[in-house]
């Protein structure tokens, strides 16, 4: 096995988490671990190490499985014994789980969890296992989760194990590039290879690692052959494995290491054999910024935030295709709030900006959340330089988000005509620069980007609503009007595919009526800068979220018109670009809470079997 954790963190005591007792539980805990410390009623004494522990054989059956059958079976001479002997376990350790059975208190750090963990193993103390299992989840990193992974093997805790290839496999870049790679079992590497988790470098450079592995393990052709059968070459263009042919095989920084002829000779022969069973490349993914490796990820729909029975949530919903089900994904950081800009850029998930509200005030704030769905995990970025909502938020390339426009703290437009109502967003920097700004500002607007151009389109301006659409060129920076949209339009989405830009849902306003639906789908034609109808919307609604996932455009929640008083919908509808056809009554489908003004944006996630 690899380093302990011991050796590679440093020590911090921690008392597990217990659940609470209740005061009666409590008052008998007390007593009995009375009776012990008085050594009164004592019928078993357990020696370890030469150390003599006196217990109560009733309580000790109570609590493990393994002195249970000891002393519950007349045919075991123990069951018999004033003094039993344990081997293969340490004192310390056997002392920590008779003062835990006791008193239900169990302190863990690092130097005593694989003791502690190897003794409860041994004497079958569900809950001490328990209380080590969730001490070294909580603690996975990076210095410690080959440790953790190899101790989880030794000891047949399958959830740690998971958990802690699953971080390996989520860090595996950097992963890579530590001592325990180079050390690591090749059945610990066979398993990653082999667990369809979640990684976080692209196939060619798995294969890449995987020579570099074997070439450190110094393993023999038939090894490494074992390993690349691994591969999902499917993954792999075939440009791709050419370019394999002059890596770098070394795992040291600044070493050169060619790959020998004879693995390049193993890498074409598992590829070749994969296209001669018919097996051909992966198309370019349907999202342009897809994850980096497809191994378990899964194209799904999410949902984030809006407007529920109970108010305001933060809490963003995944759809997953797979399962067809949904369930909750996790929640933005931050009190909640209502109409920031949502953004997905290399796979990340992007919240800037928004309101929330104090005592019926609404506050614009400027903070930013990142989350990666690989990692599970959250991060903040550079507050954006005015705070703002009802904004768009688009991702250009593989670096900038751009905003663009919306409601400014105070609606203060002088401030915005002295700077900027653009700004742009570098995510290697993590700073927030100002751009040419739009002749027009707005808000509740739309924008969408094909290639290196961001469409702005609709939208809010001094009460009126917008039908204009302007056009910006991220790589000479010059804004261009093209031709407005059918009607007026604001809160709508703009869905490009195939050289086409689709404008979906939203309201306008009529002589006679406030706020009027948009009962159409319209598409604009970008080398013509035309429009034209597209379809009829089946049930139009207020405050829709609406992305595409796919060739599908998906339509979830909003407001119901029908109703003299709006009523709030859980249907998802979806209109397929290639049969020209819609569907709404697929009930799998439905939002799991009636909402509305939430955001919809498609994303690789896990998937509910990786």
């Amino acid at each position: 096995m690899a380093a302990t954790p011991a050796a590679t963190a440093t020590s911090a005591a921690a008392k597990t988490p217990v659940n609470p007792l209740s005061p009666e539980e409590e008052t008998l805990l007390r007593g009995l671990n009375k009776l012990r410390n008085e050594e009164k009623l004592t019928d078993v004494t357990l020696i370890v190490e030469d150390h003599r522990f006196k217990a109560h054989r009733v309580v000790l059956a109570a609590s493990s499985d393994y002195f249970c059958a000891m002393f519950a079976d007349c045919a075991m001479i123990e069951s018999r014994q004033d003094e039993i002997n344990l081997y293969g376990i340490k004192a310390r350790a056997m002392g920590s789980i008779i003062d835990y059975i006791y008193t239900s208190v169990l302190e863990l750090n690092y130097d005593n969890i694989e003791e502690i963990l190897a003794a409860a193993t041994h004497v079958q103390v569900r809950e001490v296992i328990e209380r080590c299992t969730i001490f070294l989840g909580a603690k996975i990193e990076m210095e410690n989760c080959l440790a953790i992974a190899g101790m989880a093997d030794i000891y047949g805790i399958m959830d740690l194990s998971e958990r802690a290839y699953r971080y390996m496999c989520a860090h595996f870049e950097e992963f890579a590039t530590t001592s325990d790679f180079k050390e690591m079992k090749v059945d610990q590497l066979r398993f990653i290879l082999t667990s369809n988790f979640p990684i976080d470098v692209a196939e060619q450079d798995l294969v890449r690692l995987v020579c570099s592995f074997a070439i450190e393990q110094q393993l023999n052709e038939s090894a490494l052959g074992d390993l690349l059968r691994l591969i999902k070459w499917p993954h792999i263009s075939y440009k791709s494995v050419d370019e394999l042919r002059n890596m770098n095989c070394s795992l040291d920084k600044g070493k050169q290491l060619p790959l020998p002829t004879s693995y390049y000779n193993r890498i074409k022969q598992e590829h070749m054999r994969h296209r001669l069973n018919g097996v051909v490349p992966l198309k370019d993914q349907s999202l342009p910024q897809g994850p980096t490796n497809m191994r378990g990820m899964e194209l799904c729909l999410l949902k984030i935030g809006g407007f529920e029975g109970n108010g305001l949530t933060n809490v963003i919903m995944c759809f997953s295709p797979k399962k067809m089900n949904w369930y909750e994904l996790t929640a933005i950081p931050h009190i909640d709030q209502c109409n920031f800009g949502t953004a997905v850029l290399n796979n990340k998930l992007f919240i800037v900006g928004g309101a929330y509200d104090v005592f019926l005030k609404e506050y614009i704030h400027p903070f930013g959340f990142c989350y990666c769905p690989l990692r599970n995990t959250w991060m903040t970025i550079a507050p954006i330089q005015q705070d703002r909502c009802r904004f768009s938020l688009n991702a250009v390339g593989t670096q900038h988000l751009y905003a663009v426009g919306g409601i400014l703290d105070d609606d203060n437009e002088e401030a915005l005509r002295m700077v900027s109502n653009v700004e742009r967003y570098d995510i290697v920097k993590n700073v927030w620069t100002y751009m040419p700004s739009l002749q027009e500002n707005r808000s509740q607007h739309a924008g969408v980007v094909v290639g290196d151009k961001l469409y702005i389109s609709g939208g809010v301006h001094l009460a009126n609503i917008l039908a204009s659409m302007w056009v910006f060129d991220t790589k000479t920076e010059v804004w261009q009007e093209l031709a407005p949209m059918p009607t007026p339009c604001c809160d709508h989405v703009l869905v490009a595919l195939d050289n086409r830009i689709y404008a979906c849902g939203g309201w306008h306003e009529s002589l006679t009526e406030w706020r009027v639906l948009v009962e159409h789908i319209y598409a604009y034609d970008i080398e013509t800068n035309t429009w034209s109808l597209e379809t009829k919307i089946p049930a139009p609604k207020f405050y829709t979220g609406v992305t595409a996932m796919g060739r599908t455009i998906f339509f979830v929640g909003g407001l119901d018109s029908t109703e003299s008083i709006d009523r709030a919908s859980a249907e998802t509808m979806a209109y397929d670009l290639d049969t020209k056809k819609w569907w709404h009554e697929k009930d799998s489908w439905a939002s799991p809470n009636d909402v509305w003004e939430s955001t919809c944006v498609a994303i690789y996630v896990p998937n509910c079997d990786a």
